[in-house]
């Protein structure tokens, strides 16, 4: 996928998405390349911003002033919210996966590595919030479509009946937040170790 598919797909599944998901349903892909031309560019966004917002903006608190993270402990998170975030949409898609004959769907890991991806679309391009941190919230709305584009892309993707797709899609909410907890620790902890490492040097 060059570029201007890769634009052209992110303005499908946003404006259009279940024309959008008709078209993805029926496409020929590999796990190799959903990553490596989309995933990776794409989720690369909220890694960048997030470094740059937190080291050179910063948060402004009355009083307390405007507080920066440290260079290393911002690397940190960089390179473990970029791999970790790839790790979960592989690991969600292979739940979604797994679960798809629960509510009568069809196995497929390739659609459900597609459904995971392209779902995770516009939370990716929200992380051009992280340059202002205190706006990063509004990924949380950004968050909510990219559940109702899993939602609508269950069917055409997993051949669940439309029936199912609210209990499917509840349980693909559970695993996403147990595994954005997970996440969630490792990188606090990592970009404590970051700011001890600096404060040696």
């Amino acid at each position: 996928m060059d570029f201007a598919k890769l634009i052209e797909r992110v303005k499908g599944i946003i404006l259009s998405p279940k024309t959008e998901w008709e078209k993805i349903a029926a496409e020929s892909a590999d796990v190799k390349s959903l990553f490596t031309r989309y995933a990776m560019i794409l989720a690369a966004i909220p890694a960048v911003c997030g470094l740059i917002g937190s080291t050179l903006i910063g948060v402004s608190l009355p009083i307390v002033g405007t507080i920066r993270t440290p260079i290393a402990a911002a690397l940190v998170q960089l390179v473990l919210t970029y791999v970790l975030g790839l790790v979960v949409i592989y690991v969600v898609a292979l739940i979604v996966d797994a679960l798809a004959p629960t509510f009568d769907g069809q196995k497929n890991s390739i659609q459900a590595v597609k459904l995971v991806v392209y779902s995770s679309t516009p939370v990716w391009l929200a992380g051009v919030f992280a340059l202002v941190p205190l706006l990063s919230v509004l990924g949380i709305l950004a968050a909510l479509y990219g559940l109702y584009l899993l939602y609508i892309g269950l069917t055409p993707l997993m051949k669940n009946p439309q029936d199912k797709s609210i209990g499917y899609t509840a349980l693909i909410i559970v695993c996403y937040i147990v595994l954005a907890i997970i996440v969630g620790v490792v990188i606090a902890a990592a970009a404590g170790t970051g700011m001890a490492m600096r404060g040696r040097f």
